[in-house]
């Protein structure tokens, strides 16, 4: 919005054309972004505390974990209006993909609100259902895939890395497959965050990843030279992934080892909806595999645990999952796994980016 009315004056005072330019604005997004999730972060940190909005511990966790109880939750309450408050100020409102965007963080970030608000109501680690969580999602999902689909001289081609010319259109089937990718990643996160800013510097790292995806599927000559997708008005995401960026190292300054807040649900559910529908906008649904590979190792680590659980009677693969559990319980320091999975994420980010080339 802000860009918009400064733009109008461009006639009079030539300077604000900087305003037009995308990397220009996504870094004071950024900037925007990362000054009101550090100035307001004591602010509701209080608020929490005074609402109770404690974090409750299950019993079955590491037993160092109980030390955590009653730490602020809900941090996402602080970091999903920074990004939006941002993105509306500094990209272009009348860009279809960043009210997309938006709105999935929005209704994403209703699930999660709701499912922390039960859980802290019943004093107790149980919040919405299952069943009424996935299904929740599974619906703004479909929304938010229906209508990019719908969105005229939208690609329904899947495109392969490294396959110049294998891109399979995939019709109605991308809808199932936007679904997919959206609460994959959505879920994916909400199972990282399960350790001091263990979470949100992976977020960061990717939202950087797809910062810069963004500029480039968006920049038709750049795109043509690395041979990836054009999407025109993808671009514009990179106001809202720089966004991403400064909320998530605003809120790290507070999440950092030992926490003073977590993101809760609303937090974690929400940031990766918006990752997962960032991915597709921009044609790099496959890469989000590798640039997300960490979320994908602690998504799979559950699924194989209790996949293996089942299947032979009570018999685990790890000690606990997700995977940095097992690494709790085998003796690491909490602050060495979170470090650890930080070095992993930026790896994958640069072998990500590496790809570029390799086309």
């Amino acid at each position: 919005m802000l860009y918009r009315l400064l733009y109008m004056f461009q006639g009079d005072l030539s300077w604000l054309n900087v305003f037009r330019y995308i990397t220009f604005r996504s870094v004071l997004s950024t900037l925007t972004a990362l000054f009101i999730s550090f100035v307001f972060g004591r602010f509701v940190i209080n608020l929490l505390r005074q609402l109770k909005a404690g974090q409750y511990v299950r019993d079955e966790g590491p037993a160092r974990h109980k030390a955590k109880e009653g730490t602020p939750t809900m941090g996402g309450c602080l970091i999903i209006p920074a990004i939006l408050v941002s993105s509306l100020l500094w990209a272009d409102p009348a860009n279809l993909y960043t009210w997309v965007v938006a709105g999935v963080a929005l209704l994403f970030g209703a699930i999660g609100f709701a499912d922390d608000y039960l859980k802290i109501k019943r004093k107790n680690n149980l919040g919405l259902t299952a069943k009424s969580k996935f299904l929740m999602q599974l619906l703004v999902a479909a929304l938010a895939s229906v209508v990019l689909y719908s969105y005229p001289g939208f690609d329904s081609r899947l495109y392969l890395p490294f396959f110049k010319g294998l891109a399979p259109d995939l019709g109605w089937g991308y809808v199932l497959m936007a679904v997919f990718v959206i609460v994959g990643t959505s879920n994916a996160v909400n199972l990282t965050d399960g350790l001091d800013g263990l979470a949100i510097s992976p977020i960061i790292v990717a939202f950087g990843t797809y910062l810069i995806f963004s500029y480039l599927a968006g920049h038709v000559k750049i795109a043509s030279y690395l041979q990836i997708p054009y999407v025109a008005g993808s671009g514009e995401l990179s106001v809202l992934c720089g966004a991403a960026v400064g909320a998530g190292l605003g809120f790290l300054w507070y999440n950092t080892y030992p926490a003073e807040v977590f993101m809760g649900d609303v937090g974690s559910l929400s940031l990766g909806a918006i990752l997962g529908t960032v991915a597709l906008i921009t044609k790099q649904e496959i890469m989000l595999i590798l640039v997300g590979g960490l979320f994908v190792f602690e998504a799979l680590s559950v699924i194989f645990q209790v996949g293996y659980f089942k299947i032979t009677g009570g018999h685990r693969i790890f000690r606990m999952a997700p995977i940095h559990h097992h690494f709790e319980l085998k003796g690491w320091p909490e602050p060495k796994v979170i470090v650890r999975f930080w070095i992993i994420a930026i790896i994958l980010a640069l072998m990500a980016f590496s790809t570029l080339k390799l086309r």
